[in-house]
């Protein structure tokens, strides 16, 4: 039986389709094929709390909670600052990859040694090793 990849989205992936016109899940199969979209607790709750806002950035907020909230598995972490979440996960080896536009964020999962999923181009995703 092959296990799916899993694939952490941070804040920042969620809200490229409303800031940046990215198809995210539509690119993510384009570079992996199968995988499951997982995202720590941490970054739900940071997508509601900018959900309030209001404005272009309330709304790529709202609109990211929706597509976590439909399409994505929440995990629980130790940490409770999303950035964070997200760099456990790697560093435990709970997900294959962690997508970000977020470059303080790429660089300290690159140090995990994990691979990161960014924005390369207008609307393209590509992966850096690490």
């Amino acid at each position: 039986m092959s296990t799916r990849t899993q694939v952490a989205l941070d804040t920042s992936a969620l809200m490229m389709p409303v800031e940046l016109d990215v198809r995210l899940f539509e690119e993510l199969e384009r570079l992996l094929d199968s995988f499951e979209p997982t995202i720590p607790q941490a970054v739900l709750e940071e997508l509601r709390r900018l959900s309030e806002k209001g404005g272009q950035e309330g709304t790529a907020a709202t609109v990211g909670h929706d597509l976590a909230t439909e399409r994505c598995l929440v995990v629980d972490t130790e940490a409770s600052y999303a950035d964070d979440a997200l760099v456990e996960l790697a560093r435990e080896g709970t997900v294959d990859y962690v997508v970000t536009n977020d470059r303080p964020l790429r660089d300290r999962v690159l140090e995990a040694n994990r691979p990161v999923i960014a924005l390369r181009g207008r609307n393209k995703l590509a992966i850096t090793q690490p």
